[in-house]
């Protein structure tokens, strides 16, 4: 692994060419798989975000992201591969999520908070049983530049591929099914198919990305994005692009602040993603007081 030397914040402020400092950051591979990986993430999670938000379903992203968590301590506990381990779980999860709120009793609040819990406490015990939070654990957790993998890029591109092709091609059948599910079902959808497709998609995005932003942080790409695009425009198909140019705007400056300033990479980007929230909400306000 390349050692890279971090420059402080008040040197990085006196530099004449901030670009000049970031192309030297990017000369490092393992950099460039991060910056990748992190702007088609959070383009996939911003998509989903949408319908998942509109749905009043975005705190699956949540309760998944605290499923991977618990998975991602097991595969440290056994040693395996933490993507090829948490994935399926992950996957598994967020069906078992859609049919728990959909055919028992529980509620869909109840069934995430019931797994979130009981994933962390299960993530807790396995750690303790190891040595403890070790930094492999931690950059899982809240992101790191240096745990992305070649393999991670092919991922992401075919993740981010399969969503757009999907938002694409389905358009009215994911509006339909967004707005009005029981509409969608008299005009002859298959509304259960396209809920589970949007569920394993997001449980994909959210084990790729923890790696970068982390199992803790990544829920906020899901919802951050999606309400900011809420307070500027009101059609479907425009939030849905201001959403995804928000989302990958963020996903980059955050990955550049944490070069230069040896930032965690998940806080930084999902700080962003905060700022553009606050301002999107400032810039909607300004909209409705002119009209």
């Amino acid at each position: 692994m390349p050692q890279m030397s971090l420059v402080p914040f008040w040197e990085v402020t006196a530099l004449n060419n901030i670009f000049a400092s970031l192309g030297v950051y990017f000369s490092y591979k393992f950099v460039i798989f991060a910056f990748i990986v992190g702007v088609l993430v959070s383009l996939c999670a911003s998509l989903l975000g949408v319908t998942l938000v509109l749905r009043r379903c975005s705190m699956i992203g949540d309760g998944l992201s605290h499923v991977a968590f618990g998975a991602l301590a097991i595969s440290a506990v056994l040693g395996a591969s933490p993507l090829a381990f948490s994935l399926p779980i992950v996957v598994i999860s967020a069906i078992l999520l859609l049919r728990i709120s959909e055919n028992s009793k529980i509620g869909g609040d109840a069934a995430i908070a019931m797994i979130s819990s009981a994933s962390v406490a299960i993530g807790v015990i396995a750690i303790s049983l190891t040595t403890g939070m070790n930094s492999d654990v931690n950059s899982y957790m809240f992101g790191s530049l240096t745990a992305m993998e070649e393999s991670d890029i092919y991922l992401a591109i075919a993740l981010s591929v399969f969503v757009l092709i999907f938002y694409v091609f389905f358009y009215n059948r994911i509006f339909a099914f967004t707005f009005d599910e029981d509409f969608a079902k008299a005009a002859g959808l298959r509304t259960e198919l396209y809920k589970t497709v949007t569920a394993i998609i997001t449980a994909i995005t959210i084990a790729i990305g923890m790696r970068v932003i982390g199992a803790m942080l990544i829920s906020a790409l899901i919802i951050f994005p999606a309400l900011g695009a809420m307070r500027v425009f009101r059609s479907f198909k425009a939030v849905s692009i201001c959403a995804a140019l928000l989302a990958v705007i963020s996903a980059s400056l955050g990955i550049c602040a944490s070069c230069l300033w040896a930032l965690p990479t998940g806080a930084a980007i999902v700080a962003f993603n905060a700022i553009s929230f606050l301002l999107c909400s400032l810039a909607g306000g300004i909209i409705r007081y002119g009209r």
